[in-house]
């Protein structure tokens, strides 16, 4: 069968366990491994519920683009058919966060062509109307059911908001990188923030142009860094295959998605943003 994509809308605790217990059970009784990624007020009550069931519960990663890898593994870890039940939305993401997390719910429509069951559960009582729409249109199936608004293609790139008149500023090419390392450095960034600003820098060199500009500045405990270049990244799942499989600059988007906690890729533009911030010196 090839992969089905399905989204589960449900109220309160009985609605959740209703909407998705169903589908782990049906898993396990036709032998299929079975993993759930969840925020924890998620994993809780299916833990109980299914007490020794023999399931993999695992908290869902904050990046959203980590998404696909996470299920690309599971997929090719195991033979046949699998099934999965993911939640990477939910009451609480930001902005931000919301618009990769609904980008990735419809890019899992080209990732994957295996025999690959997913459900999708989303919080009908806590999330907006909008969000619960976006859901609609990323999975083919909603509620049981062939979704009327259901999109096949990707969801449009938003545009990103610029960054504040008081970011710093660089412009770098190959003789200069090293300025861009210390410059995220001093602005108190960890070793792998650095590391992801690096080969974001150092794709730009072999693949943007020759020459790139970095932006960066503080938000609320975090850096967020743009990368731009002259260079377009024309692959929906740039970063979000392996780099042996991935056609452009897949090393560098790879390891930033590995290592940051949100990377937005854009035409000629990748944002990436830092966990917490080291002391700046």
């Amino acid at each position: 069968m090839p992969f089905i994509h399905q989204a589960v809308r449900y109220a309160g605790t009985g609605g959740l366990l209703d909407g998705v217990l169903p589908h782990i059970r049906e898993g396990v009784q036709r032998g299929e491994p079975v993993r759930v990624a969840a925020r924890e007020q998620t994993l809780a009550p299916l833990r109980e519920a299914l007490g020794d069931t023999p399931v993999e519960l695992v908290e869902v990663d904050h990046n959203p683009a980590r998404i696909i890898p996470f299920w690309r593994e599971f997929v090719e870890s195991h033979r046949g058919p699998v099934r999965g039940v993911g939640e990477p939305i939910w009451p609480g993401r930001n902005a931000a966060e919301l618009v990769e997390c609904q980008l990735h719910e419809s890019l899992l429509n080209l990732a994957f062509e295996e025999d690959f069951n997913l459900l999708c559960p989303y919080d009908a009582e806590a999330l907006d109307e909008g969000v619960l729409h976006e859901a609609c249109c990323s999975h083919p199936i909603v509620d049981g059911a062939p979704s009327p608004h259901y999109r096949a293609e990707p969801l449009p790139l938003a545009p990103l908001p610029p960054p504040p008149s008081g970011a710093r500023v660089l412009g770098f090419e190959i003789e200069t990188l090293s300025e861009v390392r210390q410059l995220v450095r001093d602005a108190g960034g960890d070793p792998d923030f650095v590391l992801a600003v690096d080969e974001l820098a150092i794709n730009s060199v072999q693949h943007g142009g020759g020459r790139g500009i970095v932006r960066l500045w503080k938000e609320d405990d975090a850096l967020v860094c743009d990368v731009r270049d002259q260079g377009i990244i024309r692959d929906p799942l740039a970063g979000r295959l392996r780099p042996e499989v991935d056609a452009f600059g897949g090393r560098g988007l790879w390891i930033a998605n590995a290592v940051c906690k949100l990377v937005q890729i854009r035409p000629g533009l990748v944002r990436v943003r830092s966990g917490p911030l080291l002391p700046a010196r």
